[in-house]
């Protein structure tokens, strides 16, 4: 273990919560110089994450690359994140443009897989410190900033100090309750379950998300052959549901258009889920602590982006503290750069999952815009698809030259069905 320095302190960082966002600043940080110690209330190495869409969507490309993690998702069977989303106008399939590159794109990949791969890569790199079986139960305050950390390890209690503390512990992050750091709840009026399965064939082997107003549903290929089903009903529903969890997911399953065949594939784990699962907004800093992943925003399960957001504000983090934290910056300034680097990446996005989740509303008539036009154009479809992989922002998105677009996609349909005799 690294040795105290002349100011007394363990550590340059302490990160709390050794899963995909406190590994991956880990390793990130420890590269740029940083000394880190980096605590998992879990004594077990390939502890993983269970309740999750198992997603990495395509803006969490450029930090795996970074990582190096790609080569080892590759040899781990994941599967690249290509899609067909269901929409009453049809399926939205995106395609890359006959003269064009590919899609960009993640991958899927269990949390099985992913977890213990992240946190291994973590453990190896030089300037890590991966402390199993340390559970934070305490912050270390001196002249009103976060100095450190006590931890309960099967030794005993002890105290760590570092000149920054993370917390990567989730979306009940005990590192945030503690530093008392404000939080907005936006309620979510959808509940969620889940099940593997394993030879389930979807159409072109890729993953399927249906939008049915106000219920959602998907299906995602994952590693080793098994696919994520999940089903994100209005809770009108949920007392069927507490009735027979079972024959109310299945029935909602096999009555999706061109449903997955659940009844011919072999089911590999239980049903899960949660009947509440609000949206968390917190401040992503305090003097001495920053919060990553869903520690700091806690996104809509439905769209499947907490795991690149966790990625993507790993990397920020690292980006704008890592000379701070060595002691070559000012540290308040750098983590004031990572809260609004994170405040303008996201607060966006959070706004608009927000506003579909809290009512479990059908489609507004700008999503019914665009979602329509993505199910008459390819070149729509390509745009949806960037936004949906978080690869461009609600302003681009929503951008007047892409509204009239989308406009003039719909009047061509009405004017070609108008012409043909259709409705």
């Amino acid at each position: 273990m690294t040795k105290p320095d002349s100011a007394g302190q363990d550590y340059d960082v302490v990160i709390s919560g050794a899963s995909l966002a406190g590994s991956a600043a880990a390793i990130l940080l420890a590269r740029r110089g940083a000394r880190v110690a980096l605590l998992e209330r879990r004594s077990d190495p390939d502890a993983y994450k269970v309740l999750c869409t198992h997603s990495l969507t395509a803006n969490a490309y450029p930090v795996l690359d970074e990582l190096g993690l790609v080569p080892a998702l590759e040899e781990a069977g994941a599967v690249r994140n290509e899609a067909r989303w269901y929409t009453r106008w049809g399926w939205i399939e995106p395609r890359a443009a006959p003269s064009g590159p590919e899609l960009p794109y993640g991958y899927n990949v269990r949390r099985s897989t992913l977890d213990p791969l992240v946190r291994s890569h973590a453990a190896r790199t030089p300037g890590v410190d991966l402390l199993l079986g340390h559970q934070v139960t305490g912050l270390v305050g001196e002249s009103g900033r976060t100095v450190g950390v006590t931890v309960s390890t099967a030794q005993g209690e002890r105290e760590i100090r570092a000149r920054l503390v993370v917390g990567a512990d989730g979306k009940d992050s005990a590192v945030a309750k503690y530093a008392e750091v404000p939080v907005r709840r936006h309620e979510n009026a959808r509940f969620g379950y889940l099940a593997h399965f394993r030879g389930l064939p979807l159409r072109d082997g890729i993953a399927h998300a249906w939008f049915l107003e106000p219920d959602t549903a998907y299906a995602f290929p994952n590693d080793d052959g098994v696919t994520v089903v999940a089903v994100l009903p209005d809770k009108k529903r949920l007392p069927a549901f507490r009735e027979d969890l079972e024959g109310s997911f299945l029935d909602l399953v096999r009555g999706l258009p061109e449903a997955p065949p659940v009844d011919t594939a072999e089911r590999v784990s239980k049903i899960i889920g949660t009947v509440d699962y609000p949206l968390l907004t917190r401040e992503p800093t305090a003097p001495g602590l920053a919060l990553v992943g869903d520690a700091a925003l806690t996104g809509d399960p439905l769209w499947g982006v907490g795991c690149g957001w966790a990625l993507q504000s790993a990397h920020w983090l690292a980006e704008a503290v890592a000379s701070a934290a060595t002691g070559r910056g000012d540290l308040d300034r750098s983590l004031a750069a990572y809260a609004r680097t994170h405040r303008r990446r996201l607060t966006g996005h959070q706004r608009l999952a927000a506003d579909y989740a809290r009512t479990a509303r059908p489609f507004n008539p700008g999503e019914q815009l665009m979602f329509s036009a993505a199910a008459r154009d390819e070149a729509m479809a390509r745009h949806m698809f960037l936004f949906a992989s978080r690869l461009i922002g609600p302003m681009r998105f929503l951008s007047p030259l892409a509204l009239a677009r989308a406009a003039a996609v719909n009047i061509r349909h009405r004017s070609t069905a108008a012409s043909s005799g259709r409705a």
